[in-house]
């Protein structure tokens, strides 16, 4: 009987739980769907952003799909952080991981089709969510009509050059003037490029640091609204 050594790939599912709220009247209205930083999950990232769901929309809140193991052991399951993708420096990595969570994303706006009349479509993003927020949008244009980037940055290099793809897209980019973890540089210049492309830039410089505090809140509730939410 002859040797053999075989190496080989296997999926493995496991459930990712998601919230979706509604508020206002009527049932046709907008859609935001919110994508939290590394190491947070849905409810964490609700309770930062809480005054947002005031607004008349639906409200989508989904945790990322990786479980960030709890070394303390003093949290449940399903109270552990969780990321959106994986990234160890590798570019062909990264950009597999963020398509594998952009269409995890479609496959929860899919099963909640029936249960939402969304008359146009918001996505936030903070952080690491920030950056899935940007790729899901630029990704699948059309898809989505206002993105929320706050202390992150937009991706614009993984697409070649798409003059006019983007016209139909408004973009909202917060940043703290004293976020030492996310440089705001490399953002502003994200932003030009997209304007180029054709897409409502408006970069917004703030009073903050990295963290999710209230002037990063503020500011998209307003866009937001004046946008038509709410």
């Amino acid at each position: 009987m002859g040797e053999m050594e075989h190496t080989g790939t296997a999926s493995f599912e496991i459930d990712v739980p998601y919230r979706l709220l509604e508020r206002g009247a009527g049932r046709e209205k907008p859609l935001i769907i919110y994508l939290h930083g590394f190491g947070q999950h849905m409810n964490s990232f609700q309770s930062q952003v809480a005054p947002l769901t005031t607004l008349s929309a639906y409200h989508l809140f989904v945790s990322g799909p990786y479980p960030i193991y709890d070394r303390r052991r003093k949290k449940k399951v399903d109270e552990w952080g969780r990321a959106w993708y994986l990234y160890d420096g590798e570019q062909e990595q990264f950009e597999r991981s963020l398509e594998q969570s952009a269409a995890f994303i479609e496959g929860v706006l899919d099963q909640i089709g029936d249960d939402i009349a969304a008359t146009r479509m918001a996505v936030m993003g903070y952080s690491m969510g920030g950056y899935l927020a940007g790729y899901f949008a630029l990704s699948r244009p059309g898809s989505v009509d206002e993105l929320v980037v706050m202390g992150s940055r937009i991706k614009t290099e993984l697409f070649e050059d798409r003059p006019g793809s983007y016209s139909h897209l408004s973009v909202l980019a917060l940043h703290g003037r004293k976020d030492r973890r996310v440089k705001s540089n490399p953002q502003r210049l994200s932003c030009e490029k997209l304007s180029k492309w054709g897409a409502t830039v408006t970069f917004k410089t703030l009073a903050a640091g990295h963290k999710l505090d209230p002037p990063y809140i503020s500011a998209a509730k307003e866009w937001l609204m004046d946008h038509g939410y709410g």
